[in-house]
């Protein structure tokens, strides 16, 4: 069956379809879901109420993008709105005490060939939830500066100003990691 007809039948209550689907992109969305909040079954809980919102807004997927991208933002936003309800509060940053980020900058996130992936994942989790979350979505997760503005309600200068300092102490980490100073 393919994917238009799956989303068509799921549009029509079809449980069938909706449980194809859902077996289709539960693994995935539970792997974002858990990079975000750590807790396996809080990250559970936020897949299937994303589910569920996914499954009563259907009709509202307009194919514009993927299936799967068009969930994992959803997926994406009740992590965060999960965090906001923990009392894990993303800190604002005031308007004035931002800079402009260079731009060429954004693209340098090379790490030295003897990290590993775990070495990167676990420097990332060190990061102050503030950085950790930009980083997370526009490095893991691939969203743009407009996109993760929208999902964490910053600004995009805030989303380039937070990512270029996690970035910063990112590599910090990560150097510290190598030279085997960290406790």
């Amino acid at each position: 069956m393919f994917q238009v007809d799956i989303i068509e039948q799921c549009k029509q209550n079809n449980r069938k379809a909706q449980l194809q689907l859902y077996n289709q992109y539960c693994d995935g969305m539970y792997i974002v879901a858990k990079r975000f909040l750590k807790d396996a079954a809080d990250a559970e809980d936020v897949v299937q109420e994303a589910f569920i919102k996914a499954f009563t807004k259907l009709h509202q997927y307009k194919a514009e993008v993927t299936f799967g991208a068009w969930l994992k933002r959803i997926v994406v936003n009740k992590c965060i709105d999960f965090l906001k309800a923990k009392k894990h509060h993303l800190v604002e940053l005031d308007a004035g005490s931002l800079k402009v980020v260079d731009a060429y900058d954004d693209d340098k996130w090379l790490v030295e060939d003897t990290m590993t992936l775990n070495d990167v994942k676990l420097a990332i989790n060190a990061l102050p939830d503030k950085y950790q979350y930009v980083v997370m979505l526009y490095l893991i997760e691939g969203y743009d500066h407009q996109e993760i503005s929208e999902i964490l309600d910053i600004s995009e200068v805030a989303s380039r100003t937070q990512l270029s300092r996690g970035k910063v102490k990112l590599q910090k980490l990560l150097t510290r990691n190598k030279n085997g100073t960290r406790h």
